[in-house]
């Protein structure tokens, strides 16, 4: 793996154009960016730049082009190139600042990415991509890289949002409502009630004892009242209405379903609540039984992201039958990877939908790491 971790590298790298930017793939689509070079930490240059210099930090690969020196001008493309600049962790300035932040920070960029963080707290959107369950983990990933305590009380002022807006669903416990091109009540991780409580479960020793109770009660609560079982797999439904005509009612895939429910809970106390810790279990069993995913090999909705809910259950249980699991994904995706290079003649250079997310996943399959590259890692 760490060869095809280091081919993956160097294609990447010889694959960078005159303008310090990859080329988007045809699969990638996304309305606020220049459609031929994407800028985002999801689908352009600020996550590939910090893929690249994450594995370089790790020891596995050597660059030759300098990622600390590139972010700059990246950030730069976007704000010019961009029609509406969006303070969005995924899609838009945060990820952007935040990458450039961790790379090359300056009290500049550190104020930007301030105001774009608070700016963002009141987004209808209730959801990670866009709004401010997403962009508060950017304030998570200052106060552990500054300790400077105007990021925790940044942190705590998304956090009253949240609780908010979070409020009981007579069918499903606590859910909040995602105002997107309608009004819905997701659960997954992407768009939904799994995305929104990740940052409260890692951040949860900044809350007060009372609401880590309540937090913790209403995992609980509302993942068992929306779980479906089958024998000793369980998942949950994209949301707790209808989907709209032609879309599934259940998926197995980071962004909705049983992996990104692992992922997003794994920070939840082992042994604070039995039924939880069996539910994870259940969805790990789900995402094995389902097998690699056919959309691809990426993060977002691909084998690596689906992999990586077994890292996450390997580093909670100990067992070695996730590890083992997560390694062959592992091998699953890199012939997915080389299949879709055969067909488009070329790699897929984003973070959460191609090649960079791929090779982090790679490593950390190969050193039992754990946390999602570009949430949990920064």
């Amino acid at each position: 793996m760490r060869a095809a971790i280091q081919s993956i590298v160097q294609d990447i790298e010889q694959n960078l154009n005159a303008h310090g930017l990859w080329p988007a793939h045809s699969l990638d689509e996304i309305a606020d960016e220049p459609r031929e070079e994407f800028k985002s930490l999801y689908l352009g240059a600020a996550g590939v730049l910090w893929a690249l210099w994450y594995l370089e930090r790790e020891g596995v690969v050597t660059l030759r082009l300098a990622a600390a020196e590139r972010i700059g001008a990246v950030d730069d493309a976007y704000q010019a190139d961009t029609d509406h600049v969006v303070p969005s962790y995924f899609m838009g300035e945060v990820g952007i600042l935040l990458v450039r932040s961790r790379l090359a920070g300056s009290s500049a960029v550190t104020e930007r990415l301030w105001r774009s963080i608070q700016q963002n707290i009141a987004n209808p959107s209730n959801e990670a991509l866009w709004g401010a369950p997403g962009t508060m983990v950017g304030a998570l990933h200052m106060l552990a890289w500054t300790a400077e305590p105007r990021w925790r009380d940044l942190f705590v002022d998304n956090v009253e949002q949240l609780w908010r807006t979070w409020l009981p669903d007579e069918r499903a416990g606590w859910l909040w409502t995602q105002e997107l091109d309608c009004s819905v009540q997701l659960l997954g991780a992407g768009h939904g009630f799994a995305g929104n409580v990740y940052p409260l479960l890692r951040g949860a020793s900044l809350l007060d004892s009372e609401r880590r109770e309540q937090l913790h009660d209403r995992c609980v609560t509302t993942l068992r009242a929306t779980a479906v079982w089958d024998d000793d797999a369980v998942n949950w439904p994209n949301s707790i209405t209808a989907p709209r005509p032609g879309r599934p009612v259940m998926l197995v895939q980071w962004c909705s379903g049983a992996p990104g429910i692992v992922t997003a809970l794994a920070d939840f106390p082992p042994g604070r609540s039995p039924d939880l810790d069996a539910m994870l279990v259940g969805a790990g069993t789900t995402v094995w039984k389902a097998g690699p995913p056919t959309k691809g090999y990426g993060l977002c909705h691909g084998t690596a992201g689906n992999g990586y809910a077994f890292l996450k259950l390997h580093r909670r249980t100990g067992d070695p039958v996730w590890l083992a699991r997560a390694r062959s994904f592992a091998m699953h995706a890199l012939a997915q990877r080389d299949d879709m290079r055969r067909r488009y003649g070329r790699g897929r250079y984003s973070l959460w939908t191609g090649d960079p997310g791929l090779a982090v996943y790679l490593w950390h399959c190969l050193v039992g790491g754990a946390d999602v590259p570009g949430i949990d890692l920064l």
